[in-house]
């Protein structure tokens, strides 16, 4: 009997596999014939988002529309075309998850859990349980400072050394009001180190503009010397010649996932399920990575100056924390902050 149920388990690893790679093949197969998709995406800056979208073409012959703008246009148009019974979008990629968690609700998006999941890294995994929405883009806010303003053993360590009186008037950073990134990383800290933190920051008058990616300008003007900042946008500028660096702090740099999802009632829906198949893939992890992105796929190396994720301590609030408490965040820091 054991004899048996070990050529039973044999027989179904050696078909397991080719049973996959052939609906995916006949998926392919119905995705050309519909030819073409359209994208509402906030994930990448647009050369990225447009090398994404090339990619898909590349490998599969259908055309991608590439819509990209920021998150809460994105879903701004998506909510008018919604309200319009029209059908234009097919795959929804947004940087502020609480967009996943409402339209989930109102029963806005076609399940589909790609076959390739299991090959991205499993800190990316799930972040669905129900498997309507899934995680296709990811980075992280952590300290960055001017090279030529900080030397390397100066550079803030971990949060609480953005608290010490001698970084006044030289920090940087975003506004949760308008920057996801940022959203997600002051809950971070408030989680950490309560609001206090903030409290105590605002005594040391940081420049604050709106997009996480304002501090890599402040930065490179020598307004600010230190800040809360992305890791793609200070890696990209770094690679130009700025004198940028960024420091991983010891108390965790703050993972921001972000997710794309298929929309129900989509005009060319095999297309848009083999859109978040591609969005997995080795070409795509590349992609990222080339754009100084985090890669999904752990085959595939960061970008010049990043550590690999796997050697990065990150935390995150949860989805549930997102939704509910960025909401919060940000009318805490307008008290605080005024602005």
């Amino acid at each position: 009997m054991k004899g048996l149920a070990r050529l039973a388990i044999v027989v179904a690893l050696a078909f397991a596999p080719v049973s996959a790679r052939a609906d995916l093949k006949a998926l392919a197969v119905a995705a050309k014939k519909e030819g073409v998709i359209t994208w509402y995406v906030a994930h990448y800056a647009s050369k990225g988002a447009e090398d994404m979208g090339r990619g898909f073409t590349e490998m599969h012959g259908i055309k991608v529309n590439v819509v990209r703008t920021t998150a809460q246009v994105a879903y701004q148009r998506l909510l008018q075309d919604i309200k319009s019974n029209q059908a234009i979008c097919d795959v929804f990629s947004s940087t502020d998850v609480g967009h996943f968690v409402r339209l989930k609700a109102k029963g806005r998006f076609e399940k589909y859990v790609p076959e390739a999941e299991s090959r991205i890294d499993e800190i990316f995994r799930k972040v669905d349980p129900d498997g309507f929405y899934h995680a296709t883009s990811a980075g992280l806010v952590l300290l960055i400072y001017n090279t030529s303003k900080v030397k390397i053993g100066e550079a803030p360590r971990k949060w609480t050394d953005l608290l010490d009186i001698k970084w006044k008037g030289k920090i940087s950073t975003g506004h949760p009001g308008f920057s996801n990134y940022v959203g997600a990383w002051a809950l971070t800290m408030k989680n950490l180190y309560g609001w206090s933190f903030f409290e105590r920051l605002e005594k040391n008058k940081p420049l604050i503009g709106r997009s996480v990616n304002d501090t890599v300008t402040a930065l490179n003007a020598g307004e600010r010397q230190v800040a809360a900042g992305a890791d793609v946008s200070t890696l990209a500028s770094a690679a130009r010649g700025n004198p940028l660096a960024v420091s991983y702090p010891v108390d965790g740099s703050v993972l921001v996932i972000a997710p794309s999802a298929i929309m129900k009632g989509a005009k060319h829906p095999n297309a848009a399920k083999l859109f978040m198949e591609y969005l997995y893939s080795l070409e795509a992890a590349k992609i990222s990575a080339r754009h100084f992105g985090v890669p999904l796929r752990p085959e595939i190396p960061g970008p010049p100056g990043a550590r690999p994720i796997s050697e990065v301590k990150t935390i995150r609030p949860t989805v549930a924390e997102i939704d509910k408490g960025v909401p919060e965040v940000i009318e805490q820091w307008r008290d605080t902050f005024g602005n």
